[in-house]
């Protein structure tokens, strides 16, 4: 599983013209999932992604969590984290995991984001998205279930 997580002021997914997502001050979330990952990576991703401290404090040092400020969420899946372009120019995706699978622990991951009391807004699973946003720094960091 992967996470890119971006520090945003704010940010939002447009579908069909229309807002279906908005956040202000929080983290952008873009979610790739693939066929290894299960409820317990996701586990872990979300609490690593909760816990990060990563908001100016007082002092101006990150040591601040999205709960300490009173951050939101914007999650939205996105199947090509898992883009493989070690042959020619065209990327594969065959890494990604498959729709079904993928539906299940995004939306999962977006219950369980709601169970830890964040405002959580989303991207609509499979569909053509705009997301605009305020990278806040930048402040962007990758979080790979590989790597935990």
């Amino acid at each position: 599983m992967k996470f890119v997580i971006q520090r945003v002021t704010h940010a939002s997914v447009t579908v069909e013209e229309k807002i279906i997502g908005s956040i202000d001050k929080g983290f952008l979330v873009l979610i790739g999932i693939c066929n290894d990952d299960t409820e317990d990576t996701a586990d872990k991703m979300i609490k690593k992604t909760a816990g990060l401290r990563i908001f100016d404090d007082e002092n101006g040092k990150t040591n601040l969590s999205l709960n300490d400020v009173g951050g939101e969420l914007l999650l939205v899946s996105q199947f090509t984290l898992y883009a493989d372009c070690k042959k020619g120019y065209r990327p594969s995706f065959i890494n990604a995991g498959s729709p079904d699978h993928a539906n299940k622990l995004y939306e999962y991951i977006i219950n369980e984001f709601k169970k830890l009391e964040f405002k959580v807004e989303t991207g609509k699973f499979g569909a053509d998205m705009k997301v605009d946003l305020l990278n806040d720094g930048p402040f962007t960091i990758l979080l790979d279930s590989n790597e935990l």
